[in-house]
């Protein structure tokens, strides 16, 4: 990803409030707003214009971060149709500043995002079924470009159910990794600009801490996991089924441990020198 310079408009001073967001040499503008002002992102002339829209919010039955991605010829009376749907409290939507998106071309761009967030699997997708459509190889790749674009901006507005894991076991050098052991259990993970990402096959111990009680915040997250299958029982222990990012060192310290821990102290490089220590060098 090359470097950008980004313009980000407020439109009342307040950073959570409407605002528009433009890459230096780029055609596409983005505009993102709270539900709250759900009257005035309609008023903008921008949403007169096709586009691609991003709904965000909590899914109520599973209570985890949701999207839905949409796309429309006209974006403020697709809007309109979604102030039935309780779930989204922020909306984003991207359009053409040269009005050269065609109902093809958003159609591409919603079918590329809808699997592209269901790939990085960082929150529950909405949509029923992915979109897309067939374009002749130079619009496709015009649409790629728009599309990377897109990506850059949506982290800056809020929206990251699209940020892949940035690297894998793989492509890590040894001196990347790190391990967090307890009772003969060990987790191996690395971090990320986003926390720490506990890689598949890592263990966690089975019985949680008698003190987890007094902090049922820190075990909520490793229960989720139990219950969506990411953590199984095997052999003795709990194992990671596949990578799980993780919002802080100790956030994935705590899962593994099955209580509040340090994870500053928990995880360690592979001669044993802590990740505290590791950070101050």
């Amino acid at each position: 990803m090359t470097a950008a310079t980004l313009k980000i408009f407020l439109a009342s001073g307040d950073p959570k409030r409407l605002r528009t967001a433009e890459l230096s040499n780029w055609t596409g503008k983005a505009v993102a707003s709270p539900r709250s002002e759900f009257d005035k992102i309609l008023a903008r002339e921008e949403s007169q214009n096709s586009g691609v829209y991003f709904l965000t919010g909590i899914e109520p039955d599973t209570n985890k971060n949701a999207i839905y991605v949409g796309e429309a010829e006209c974006v403020k009376d697709r809007l309109k149709q979604h102030l039935s749907r309780d779930f989204w409290n922020n909306v984003v939507f991207f359009i053409s500043k040269d009005e050269n998106l065609t109902k093809a071309h958003i159609k591409y761009i919603e079918g590329r995002l809808i699997d592209a967030a269901r790939q990085a699997d960082r929150v529950v997708v909405l949509n029923s079924q992915a979109s897309g459509a067939r374009l002749p190889e130079s619009d496709r790749e015009d649409m790629e470009v728009f599309l990377g674009k897109m990506l850059q901006v949506l982290p800056v507005l809020g929206v990251e159910a699209f940020v892949q894991k940035t690297t894998s076991q793989e492509e890590s050098t040894p001196s990347q990794i790190l391990n967090c052991a307890i009772k003969g259990l060990v987790a191996t993970g690395y971090l990320t600009p986003n926390g720490i990402v506990v890689l598949k096959g890592s263990q966690a111990v089975l019985e949680e801490r008698e003190s987890a009680s007094k902090w049922p915040s820190v075990l909520s997250q490793r229960n989720r996991l139990i219950e969506d299958g990411t953590l199984i029982k095997q052999n003795g222990a709990y194992v990671f089924t596949k990578d799980v990012e993780f919002s802080s060192p100790s956030s994935a310290a705590a899962t593994i441990h099955g209580g509040s821990a340090n994870g500053l102290t928990a995880w360690v490089d592979r001669e044993g020198k802590p990740l505290k220590q590791l950070q101050e060098t």
